[in-house]
């Protein structure tokens, strides 16, 4: 069995017989780095010994990046947000602090400089920006009781 990943799976169903194989594309994966429409993988692998007509299963490259709804990231921990953010294909563009009483809690995700909503359709891929609590010294902190000489 020939390699033929970076080939044009269009060109390559076309021509499939005239090569002693049938070829069928599987399943589509985004890969940036790819040219939209050639091979990835392929079943039988190269190298592999098959018979003449055998079936030749594809996955090739896709145009576009899936979509996906963003996921709700507040009041997570940074950790737990970035760990998310990496599952569902999405890239961490940085984290702003801003003072709270939260200590490494997300407070808002910013898409493209504006706030987005859990549910919001994104494609994978796209850059997310994290605002998280950073401690600062001579905040309130809300545990506090109210006394005569403190009224909060």
């Amino acid at each position: 069995m020939p390699s033929y990943c970076g080939q044009s799976a269009e060109e390559l169903t076309q021509r499939g017989r005239s090569e002693g194989f049938v070829f069928e594309v599987s399943d589509e994966l985004y890969d940036r780095d790819a040219k939209p429409g050639t091979v990835l993988k392929q079943n039988p692998m190269p190298g592999e010994k098959v018979k003449h007509g055998r079936k030749v299963y594809l996955t090739v490259a896709a145009a576009e990046p899936p979509t996906i709804k963003m996921l709700e990231l507040r009041d997570l921990s940074l950790r737990q947000a970035q760990i998310m953010i990496e599952s569902q294909g999405l890239v961490l563009e940085r984290v702003i602090e801003k003072p709270s009483p939260y200590e490494n809690v997300v407070l808002e995700v910013l898409y493209k400089g504006h706030s987005i909503a859990q549910g919001t359709p994104i494609k994978q891929g796209e850059k997310i920006t994290l605002v998280v609590g950073k401690d600062i010294g001579g905040l309130p902190d809300s545990t506090q009781t109210a006394t005569s000489e403190n009224p909060l």
